[in-house]
């Protein structure tokens, strides 16, 4: 009698662990799809501002300027801080590289490399003087000096009624020549988002 018993214990015991287990599915979409669940700052909302933002300062003035007045030389750019100071994690990296990219292959900037990358760059550069043959060491003392600092911040406001909620982005840019302090560029892009939250019934 113990037997049976004992099997139906397990039975019921792998029965109830069985319906606890939820099934999950992972499907490769694309990229540059738009896909919101939550209603927060997404890949999507960082790609419009990429974007935004590219053609704004690409369709400004300043890069032709400085190289009319410099022999037909692109000025250099160095990215600093932007800051993110919305109560949300905004990874702002991603539409700064983005722009980055842009910069780079439109061959009207040149980008210098940011504080951080900087110090790592050194460090080679430094070692290769005492380990690398002379023929292949980078030379010292031979940076670019950025003429320009790109600079900005992103900021939120929200306001919730209910199930009912609406959240508004503004991400400001600014370039500054370093030289004089003057801001050559502004560009500014806002994102709006209406989010409802629908009771679900059985």
């Amino acid at each position: 009698m113990l037997r049976p018993r004992f099997a139906l214990a397990a039975l019921a015991v792998t029965v109830l662990a069985l319906s606890g287990c939820s099934i999950k599915r992972v499907e490769r979409i694309d990229p540059n799809s738009v896909t919101d669940l939550s209603g927060r700052w997404n890949d999507a909302d960082s790609r419009l501002v990429a974007n935004a933002m590219i053609a704004q300062s690409l369709e400004s003035s300043w890069a032709r300027d400085y190289a009319a007045a410099n022999g037909g030389t692109p000025p250099a750019l160095i990215v600093g801080q932007v800051r993110n100071r919305t109560m949300e994690h905004i990874p702002v990296s991603t539409f700064i590289r983005d722009m980055e990219r842009a910069f780079v292959q439109s061959g009207a900037v040149r980008l210098v490399a940011s504080a951080e990358e900087r110090e790592e760059l050194r460090g080679e550069r430094a070692d290769q003087q005492t380990n690398a043959s002379a023929e292949t060491r980078a030379r010292m003392a031979r940076e670019l000096g950025a003429r320009y600092m790109l600079q900005g911040e992103v900021q939120a406001i929200e306001d919730q009624e209910g199930r009912e909620r609406v959240v508004f982005y503004q991400v400001d840019l600014t370039l500054t020549d370093l030289e004089t302090n003057v801001r050559t560029w502004v560009g500014q892009h806002k994102i709006k988002k209406y989010i409802q939250s629908r009771r679900i019934t059985p």
